[in-house]
């Protein structure tokens, strides 16, 4: 039997590398980000499943997928092995497996992240899988390099094995310019459908592009802003918060009835954080999609006049403007990787704006 909550362990494995150690990533020097407590819960859940519970079926259901899920760590193995298990793996459509069910690896520098490699199962993978990634050549000198994984979108993981060299050191990684995540709340959209990797949805590519930490509460068809997650959300220590929920509003009236009320709640215990609303970003106009933005306009509205200075409101339509507009989604309404760029783009640049006024790069970092 083998003790898999000890630091190092082996583990059987399929890959040609006969040196391979194997390691608790909930120990350090790993460093896990956008999950609930994720030294303590197997398998893995983004917020406390109380919360999910008392918000809706569908969240208590998604909670347990990993979207937004990061591993941080450095390493001068000249290969990473992942070994992913999982309850089961789901099947979509429209979203290939690659998005919902894999991992990027990404390289890390001073200069940002680069994608190196994407691992994800086979079609024919039941409860996991498990995968090399080569960094270099086994002969080449051995120096110190930093990764970050991206987690799968769609899947609910029980544990990631992380095999290195037997040989190699490793290190925690690059650290995000702040330790306070900017919190999104959303729709499937948010939490990243249908990206064709999970590098790809749009929070990924805004934490890579300025070096952010971030919580993905995007909960597909469930992303409804009830009392229980509006005020678990206002609990936590953020840098800032995007609310981009409009997709699963059931009409203009519930989006009337919640919208204020959240930024309400969240203001009361965040009077000073960048404060972003976000509109429906589909490519079609319609008049329920007129009627509903009206409703987020005026939630803005009514805070600014209220003196807030910090809240800031995207044109949800305006994001896929451009000559390759109809090029954006899946089928209308979810992006694909070209939507999801320029959801990035749009967001990230209010973004940025909005925590020039902050001291973002030093507060939260003693």
């Amino acid at each position: 039997m083998v003790d898999i909550t000890a630091k190092t362990y082996r583990l059987d494995t399929s890959v040609e590398e006969k040196d391979v150690l194997f390691y608790n990533i909930k120990k350090e020097p790993f460093r896990i980000y956008g999950l609930y407590s994720p030294q303590k819960n197997t398998p893995y859940i983004r917020l406390p499943e109380q919360v999910a519970n008392a918000t809706n079926s569908g969240v208590a259901q998604l909670a347990f997928d990993t979207a937004g899920g990061r591993l941080r760590f450095s390493t001068d193995s000249p290969y990473i092995v992942i070994k992913a298990e999982m309850p089961k793996i789901r099947h979509f459509p429209h979203m290939p497996i690659s998005g919902t069910s894999g991992f990027d690896i990404y390289l890390d520098s001073d200069g940002g992240s680069r994608f190196l490699r994407s691992k994800y199962p086979d079609v024919t993978a039941t409860d996991g899988f498990e995968a090399v990634v080569h960094v270099a050549s086994p002969k080449a000198p051995r120096k110190m390099r930093s990764f970050t994984i991206c987690f799968p979108s769609y899947n609910a993981l029980n544990a990631l094995h992380i095999g290195l060299s037997e040989t190699a050191r490793v290190g925690k990684g690059k650290e995000y310019i702040n330790k306070k995540p900017v919190v999104f709340y959303g729709s499937s959209i948010t939490q990243g459908a249908c990206s064709s990797r999970p590098g790809l949805i749009y929070e990924n590519m805004i934490s890579r592009r300025y070096n952010l930490d971030y919580t993905n509460l995007g909960f597909s068809g469930s992303g409804r802003a009830e009392i229980p997650i509006v005020k678990y959300m206002a609990s936590l220590d953020m840098l800032a918060f995007v609310s981009d929920y409009d997709h699963n509003a059931p009409n203009a009236d519930y989006l009337r009835e919640t919208h204020s009320r959240m930024y309400d709640i969240i203001r009361e215990s965040h009077p000073d954080i960048p404060y972003i609303m976000v509109s429906r970003p589909d490519t079609l106009m319609s008049e329920s999609f007129i009627e509903r933005r009206d409703v987020i306009i005026d939630t803005f509205r009514r805070a600014r006049e209220l003196g807030d200075t910090n809240v800031y409101y995207i044109d949800g339509e305006g994001l896929f403007r451009g000559p390759y507009e109809d090029c954006c989604t899946v089928d209308g309404t979810h992006p694909n990787d070209l939507g999801m760029m320029k959801m990035a783009e749009g967001i990230g640049r209010v973004l940025e704006r909005a925590l020039r006024k902050i001291d973002f790069r030093g507060e939260g970092n003693e």
